[in-house]
Formats: structure tokens, C-alpha cells, sequence
């Protein structure tokens, strides 16, 4: 007998951990990289606006935890329409919005996997998203994980959607040079919430409460990069203010903000060889001792290890995509001073800032894959139809507390 019910913090969190760790065997020889929730299975999903998370128990007398599952939802752009009311000769676009559901965090004691415990989790689990009024639910799983894409494209009714590159670079023992032609500028939350509204809330899966973001905790700043030669570039002071930016925009810019996963999580690679492990040593004790070279390094990423994540990142003109590479480095300096190990962000697959943000491809994914499935027929089609048959964008919006 299978039963499926709240997570209780009071006490199932010991047996929660424990089906962590058995899940956590990786490949034989192989580098492997686990995450480790510092102790709150909850942290990766309790920054939403609405969040569950289920356990899978079996036995009568004797009850164990076998399985586990995270959701969380919150309202995105699925599209544009066109403002109708809108009177002048430029036709403007208003971005539509739907309730998506998330799933993540799906686990099954490796000793009860292929008993449909998985699938009764994720059924559970969307019953709960109807009730909630989700319109779409989706995952995010690596594109060769194969037991992952079986279980929800061929049990469960999802079909492939979008496929995303995780760019990540390690942070470096010496600082990172930001070019002396541009200007950083730190947004102030409500300043960033209106540049983000105004110019990127029709980019898919924007969050209609990005303000929340902006304002939570565990985010570190929203940044601007404009050339030093504009008038937002000299100094204190010239900063007008989001709306007025927009207005009269230098001839290139860009922006993104900062979160900081290290509080919510840390993550190891295992499986590595000790040959591998001296190199990665050697490169951070050169690094540190002769930093004015700026020699790359490998960060000490085979024990636990933190990360930042960039998001939010657009901008426009031809120098955009240098701009974005100054931002970056910005970021990785507020990542060095935090005692993080890698920064991170997602961005979509055609995404044209992407040549501006600097990764190592060995430490990367080029192709994350996003599943998607429609909860229920009786929804409105509105202006878009069925969002699972839309056509990709060159641009998405993910969101920090889903990473």
C-alpha cells in the first residue's frame, strides 16, 4: 500500500534526507554533482507564491518515506496581444498571462523504483495544480536523462517544450576586470521592477509578481551597464530613473540581476580522480599566489560549494553583448567576495546576449529540456491558443527561485 501526503517538517525530515542520499549514487567512474537543501527540503520552492510538497509512504505498521515531490505555482507571460485601446500609430503589445505549475525535486528510493510510484506522485501532485487553478504545468530535466523524459513525456502527458543552455562559469581566486568604458549602475528594487515591467514583461514566463523577486531576501541586486562616454555613465547622480531611461536610451545597455543560491543550497561534484583533483588544486594555488596574472582557475568544486545565478538578463544596441560581459564580470566579483565556487544563469537556446556571457563549456548544458502539459481542456484558448504548440522566442525569462 502506497500513500501519498503532505510533507510534515515535524517528522518526516530525517527520512525525507535519507531518500536523498540513497538517490544520490551516481554512475560508476563517473563525475556526478549533488545537491545538498542545507537541511530544508522546502528552500527551493518556499519563495513561491503558492508551494506543496508531497512524500510517497508504504508499509502498515511500520511507515517509510519512498519517494518525494516538490511543486510550486505562480502566474507568467505564456504571449502578447495587441493593446486595442491603444490610440496612436505604433501598435503596442500587453503581455498574457497564465497560472503555471513547476515541478521539481521528483525522488524515488532507488530499492521501489518501477512500482508507479513516481507517476502516482506527479498525478498527485498536478490534482493539486487544477485545484489551484494551473492552467499549465512543466519540468525541467537534463535532455539525456532518459528515465526522466520517459517517466513525464511517456507516463504522464508532457511533451517536449523548450530547450534552454545553462551557462556556468567558475569564480576565479583574483577579481575579474570590468572595462573602464562602461558605467555599473545598481538599480534600487522598485526602479528594477519598473525597467523589468516595462520593457521585458512580454519575454515568456516572466513572473507577474517580480516584484516579489526583486524584493526577496536571497537577491543581491538588479545592475545596468551603459558606455561611460553616455550621460548615465558620468557619475552619482545621472541616473533618471527606469521610465525616463527608457525614453531616451544610450545607443547601447544592458541589464541583469543577482541571486544568491549559496543560502538555499550547495552543490558537490563526485566521481573525480585524484589526478583531477590535483590539477584543480594547483590551478587555485597559482591563481591565488600570482592573482595579478589572471590565470583561469578551477574552483574547489569536489566539496560542498556555492553558487550565484544571474537572470533577467536583456539589453539592446549593437554593443549590448559587451555590456552583458561587463555585467558578468561584475557578478563574478560580488560572487568571489561571497565565497561561491561557480556563477550560473539559463537563458534560451537562441538567446542573442548569450556570445556576452562568459562560461566553460565542460561546466555547462546546451541544452536543458523544459516539458510542458495542459492540465485541463476547459481553459479559454484566448489570443494564443494552446501555449504547449507555441513557437519558441529568441528570449526567456527564468526565475531564480525555480533554479
Amino acid at each position: 500500500m502506497i500513500v501519498v501526503r503532505e510533507y510534515d517538517s515535524s517528522r518526516d525530515l530525517a527520512d525525507v534526507e535519507a531518500v536523498e542520499r540513497r538517490c544520490e549514487v551516481g554512475p560508476s567512474g563517473k563525475l556526478s554533482l549533488f545537491t545538498d537543501l542545507l537541511g530544508d527540503p522546502l528552500c527551493r520552492i518556499r519563495h513561491s507564491p503558492s508551494f506543496l510538497m508531497l512524500v510517497a509512504e508504504m508499509g502498515t505498521e511500520k511507515k517509510e518515506i519512498v519517494g518525494m515531490i516538490r511543486g510550486c505555482i505562480k502566474t507568467v507571460t505564456c504571449g502578447i496581444k495587441l493593446d486595442l485601446n491603444h490610440k496612436s500609430q505604433n501598435d503596442t503589445v500587453k503581455p498574457l498571462y497564465t497560472k503555471l505549475a513547476y515541478v521539481l525535486g521528483l525522488r524515488v528510493s532507488p530499492s521501489h523504483r518501477r512500482q508507479g510510484i513516481g507517476v502516482k506522485l506527479v498525478k498527485m501532485m498536478e490534482e493539486w495544480f487544477r485545484q489551484n487553478g494551473a492552467e499549465y504545468s512543466y519540468i525541467a530535466t537534463e535532455n539525456d536523462n532518459e528515465a526522466s523524459v520517459n517517466l513525464f513525456t511517456g507516463k504522464c502527458g508532457y511533451s517536449e517544450f523548450r530547450k534552454p543552455s545553462i551557462l556556468v562559469n567558475p569564480v576565479y581566486a583574483h577579481r575579474v576586470n570590468v572595462s573602464r568604458r562602461v558605467t555599473v549602475i545598481k538599480l534600487d528594487p522598485v526602479d528594477a521592477e519598473s525597467l523589468y515591467r516595462l520593457r521585458f514583461s512580454t519575454i515568456e514566463f516572466f513572473p507577474r509578481d517580480i516584484d516579489s523577486v526583486l524584493n526577496n531576501e536571497l537577491s543581491l541586486g538588479t545592475f545596468v551597464a551603459v558606455p561611460r562616454s553616455s550621460c548615465y555613465g558620468s557619475g552619482s547622480g545621472s541616473w533618471p530613473g527606469s521610465a525616463k531611461f527608457l525614453e531616451y536610451p544610450p545607443e547601447s545597455w544592458a541589464v541583469l540581476s543577482v541571486w544568491n543560491c549559496k543560502d538555499s543550497f550547495r552543490l558537490e561534484v563526485r566521481g573525480a580522480s585524484r589526478l583531477k583533483r590535483v590539477v584543480a588544486k594547483t590551478t587555485r594555488v597559482v591563481d591565488k599566489t600570482l592573482p595579478f596574472l589572471k590565470l583561469p582557475s578551477i574552483p574547489s568544486v569536489f566539496k560542498p560549494f556555492g553558487l550565484h545565478f544571474m537572470y533577467g538578463i536583456g539589453g539592446e544596441g549593437p554593443q549590448a553583448a559587451k555590456m552583458v560581459k561587463s555585467l558578468c564580470g561584475h557578478a563574478h566579483n560580488l560572487a568571489k567576495d561571497g565565497g561561491c565556487g561557480v556563477l550560473a544563469t539559463e537563458v534560451a537556446g537562441e538567446e542573442p546576449l548569450r556570445q556576452g556571457i562568459p562560461h566553460w563549456k565542460v561546466l555547462s548544458c546546451d541544452e536543458d529540456l523544459w516539458c510542458i502539459k495542459r492540465l485541463g481542456e476547459d481553459y479559454s484558448d484566448g489570443a494564443i491558443g494552446d501555449w504547449t504548440k507555441s513557437s519558441p522566442g529568441s528570449s526567456i525569462f527564468v526565475d531564480p527561485r525555480e533554479f
